[in-house]
């Protein structure tokens, strides 16, 4: 494992972080309890999942099975409503335990293997496995805000209308490197 790949996963988990701050901030609180139907998930939904897989997954990833004694699963999709401040608290130390554990990959602990549900995933594999899943779910918490805003959302991409725009902006500029903001993947 190299020490660019760690740093472009933690470039992409701290981009779709911002997605989904950028969607919550657009909303009202009630916003983010509402439901398309009975079966739907609410932003609220989404976000105490992730935060339960998030702990299951990223505590003690090097030593222990990603899916922990203490997670309730069950109960990370039951609607009961809770704060946005107890919702940003939730989405914050999920994200914080992720870090702290992408931080603690080394040369000496890349090649073991981690558990997840006592399937034996390599390093890579599991943090793409939960890149992809947070990418889905993030992708859900845009689409329901964009849904939810209608007409009122601001874009988190480039506006319809607005690529040739973006792209002359940046084909005037020299090549260089990219490096991480809140453009980085539009």
């Amino acid at each position: 494992m190299t020490k660019d790949y760690l740093e472009s996963v933690d470039k992409q988990f701290r981009y779709y972080k911002m997605l989904g701050e950028k969607t919550f901030d657009q909303l009202s609180d009630e916003d983010l309890i509402w439901q398309y139907n009975e079966a739907s998930n609410s932003i609220a939904i989404i976000i105490k999942h992730l935060w339960g897989n998030m702990r299951s997954r990223w505590t003690d990833f090097l030593t222990m099975d990603g899916e922990k004694d203490f997670r309730d699963r069950e109960a990370e999709f039951e609607g009961y409503i809770i704060s946005r401040e107890e919702l940003l608290i939730k989405w914050n130390e999920g994200w914080k335990i992720l870090f702290e554990a992408l931080a603690s990959i080394n040369e000496s602990n890349s090649s073991q293997l981690v558990y997840i549900r006592n399937q034996g995933h390599t390093i890579t594999e599991a943090i793409n496995r939960q890149l992809a899943h947070y990418a889905y779910h993030i992708g859900q918490i845009v689409y329901l805000g964009r849904m939810i805003k209608g007409k009122d959302w601001e874009s988190l991409s480039i506006p319809k209308g607005e690529s040739e725009r973006y792209n002359a902006e940046y084909f005037n500029k020299p090549k260089s490197k990219q490096h991480f903001t809140d453009d980085y993947f539009k």
